[in-house]
């Protein structure tokens, strides 16, 4: 039992006075004697023995009246120790991501722990709380109240290491204060829980869906497209056992194209197929009518009218191989001679490929670093035999180094056969295109080589970690050349991908759609003027994202914006470009759950509803001035009964 006055305590010495007066009383009896007075002896003996425990039970009751009330001024109370810490912060974290849209008991998790947060909050105490989007700080429990019921979902989930951090931005500096951590979420499955510091206490309530069970489109991909129709399958996938199957709808804007069922009886992964008219753009979304988790219900995705990648091959040797690699509807191919070269057609190009020239010249190597600065990509495949002195001035300008000779004196090429074996599956150039890294490859060879002193980055090489392809920014730079006296490279799988992506990366094309919250470039074939900017918008919103401008095209990027999933259109000023969509990941449609109770030091609890009792039990100070006031009143009456009725 502590005291809130212990001071006063000390009044408790008041007690001996009363003892003192009873002890030594100071009035003094006088004998009177009487003839035959035997019988009013024992009658006296009596009155006086009654009289003396009537005494003592009166001080008693004084006694025990006066230090009742001495105790009542001191105001005794009982509680934890964390009660009496006058310095608490607490810090709430509330995971809104879109997990929390599964059905519990009470209706979707997320705002059922709102309104219990709602009833709940209360007392004077300041805090702190945030959620993956937003945050605030040192707010009261009316502004608490009045903003909590507000909270609404979002794409993101903040790893429980992030949530640490980020709480720890939010408390306070101060020493010797109880920091006080409340975690609310499904602690759905993204990494392992990290250790908590000694000065934090992080109180966890994991908010479980009734039935974990959901439907989500995972992705939509093109499979193929000829002249009148695009082949479009839609990959699904089931969560848990409940769904057997769903309909599924296709819609061009809101004009509903198809409709179908995926079936999930065999397999809890299923692709579906529609066939979409490619005479015109289409804006579409793909429907799912499934109740669990809304927001993976849908998935946007635009088709424009398809734009040209211009590709220009300046030739010194055969290049029937790139007019075939380029024969299709994504490219504008065109060919000439060194010697024809019409300069004024490089910077409207798009990619550049020098085939095979024995020599770069000084007006063509300005042109190139010129066209290269602007945003081009220019891939160089050396002859057999080339000017040295040229190749390595274009090169020093560009940034990729130095050719040798790699042969005795008067040589420039070594003839020896040499595999290309290493193929660097990392590259941004064969990013997907392999599903695993291949061991047993057929592997192209070469008869002759260049050594070259760099530091490019490269992306295949041969069996002896000499570079074969090298990239430096946009330009890229074989050593080797790869006509078929010299080499099989022509002939191999490996040179579809490889050019084919210099070529696509030089102008990326828009995909069907962008996932919100990663870094996202677009480029957009279009020429701006000094003042002009391109903005993404659509019928009730717009931004304007990061951009650059080249010569011929405008590289946007974007990352958290938009935050809505949807069809946008790109725009310059009141001028519409093309279409664009993007979507919430899918990670979020995962439902995978962490168990809080393996998190060390972490005090679990099953509801918002536990975690406040407990809270209110460990913060209550139970009082008990009140029990030894209405004693002391008892202790008063029982000496007036005493005086009265005692005899």
């Amino acid at each position: 039992m502590q005291f809130k006055h212990p001071e006063i305590l000390y009044a408790l010495f008041l007690l001996l006075i009363p003892i003192f007066i009873h002890l030594f009383q100071l009035r003094r009896f006088q004998k009177v004697a009487f003839t035959n007075v035997a019988f009013l002896k024992k009658v006296t003996i009596q009155t006086r023995k009654s009289s003396q425990l009537k005494k003592w039970l009166t001080l008693l009751m004084r006694l025990l009246a006066l230090a009742c009330i001495i105790f009542a001024f001191a105001q005794p109370f009982t509680s934890s120790k964390t009660a009496i810490n006058t310095k608490k912060e607490t810090v709430v974290y509330i995971d809104n991501s879109f997990s929390m849209q599964a059905k519990g008991a009470k209706g979707p998790i997320l705002e059922r722990a709102l309104q219990d947060l709602f009833d709940k909050a209360g007392g004077s105490e300041k805090l702190s709380w945030f959620t993956n989007n937003t945050e605030k700080k040192n707010t009261s429990p009316q502004d608490f109240k009045s903003e909590i019921l507000s909270v609404e979902y979002s794409q993101n989930q903040l790893t429980p290491s992030q949530v640490l951090l980020k709480a720890n931005q939010l408390f306070s500096d101060e020493k010797d204060v109880l920091k006080r951590l409340v975690y609310l979420s499904d602690f759905q499955q993204k990494e392992k829980f990290p250790e908590i510091p000694n000065d934090l206490v992080v109180e966890a309530v994991q908010l479980k869906p009734v039935k974990v069970s959901n439907i989500a489109i995972d992705s939509v991909f093109i499979a193929s497209k000829n002249a009148s129709i695009t082949q479009l399958k839609v990959k699904v996938s089931k969560t848990g056992n409940e769904i057997s199957e769903a309909p599924i709808s296709l819609f061009n804007k809101e004009k509903l194209i198809a409709k179908t069922a995926v079936d999930f009886s065999e397999n809890p992964g299923s692709t579906i197929t529609f066939d979409i008219d490619n005479s015109e753009e289409f804006i579409g979304k793909i429907q799912l009518n499934e109740p669990n988790l809304p927001f993976d219900n849908t998935l946007f995705f635009s088709i424009n009218k398809p734009g040209k990648i211009k590709v220009l091959s300046i030739n010194e040797a055969d290049g029937n191989f790139l007019q075939r690699l380029f024969e299709k509807e994504e490219f504008q191919f065109t060919q000439q001679t060194f010697k024809t070269l019409n300069y004024n057609e490089i910077p409207d190009q798009n990619f550049i490929v020098l085939n095979e020239l024995k020599e770069i010249s000084a007006s063509l190597t300005t042109a190139l670093k010129s066209f290269s600065d602007e945003g081009g990509s220019v891939l160089v495949i050396p002859a057999s035999e080339v000017d040295l002195n040229s190749y390595n001035n274009f090169l020093l300008t560009m940034a990729l180094g130095t050719l040798s000779e790699a042969v005795p004196a008067g040589r420039q090429e070594k003839i020896q056969e040499k595999k290309i074996t290493k193929i660097v599956f990392s590259h941004p150039l064969f990013k997907d295109v392999f599903e695993k890294e291949v061991a047993n490859f057929q592997y192209p060879k070469v008869n002759s080589f260049y050594n070259i002193s760099t530091n490019a980055t490269p992306a295949i090489g041969f069996e002896d970690n000499q570079p074969f392809l090298l990239q430096k920014k946009n330009t890229y730079l074989f050593t080797a050349a790869i006509n078929k006296e010299n080499s099989n490279f022509q002939n191999s799988p490996l040179v579809v991908p490889t050019i084919y992506n210099m070529a696509l990366q030089s102008l990326p094309l828009p995909r069907l759609y962008y996932t919100i919250g990663e870094q996202n470039s677009i480029a957009v074939p279009v020429k701006l003027g000094p003042d002009e900017i391109l903005t993404i918008k659509d019928s009730t919103a717009q931004f304007i994202p990061l951009q650059q401008t080249k010569a011929n095209f405008v590289l946007m990027t974007t990352t958290d914006e938009p935050n809505k999933a949807g069809n946008y259109q790109i725009v310059k000023e009141n001028e519409f470009l093309e279409n664009i969509s993007y979507n919430y990941a899918r990670s979020e449609s995962n439902l995978q759950y962490q168990n809080p109770e393996d998190w060390k030091g972490a005090e679990v609890y099953k509801s918002v509803d536990d975690l406040f009792d407990s809270i209110t039990d460990s913060n209550s100070i139970n009082s008990f001035w009140k029990w030894f006031a209405i004693f002391a009143l008892l202790f008063l009456l029982f000496e007036m009964l005493i005086l009265k009725f005692f005899k």
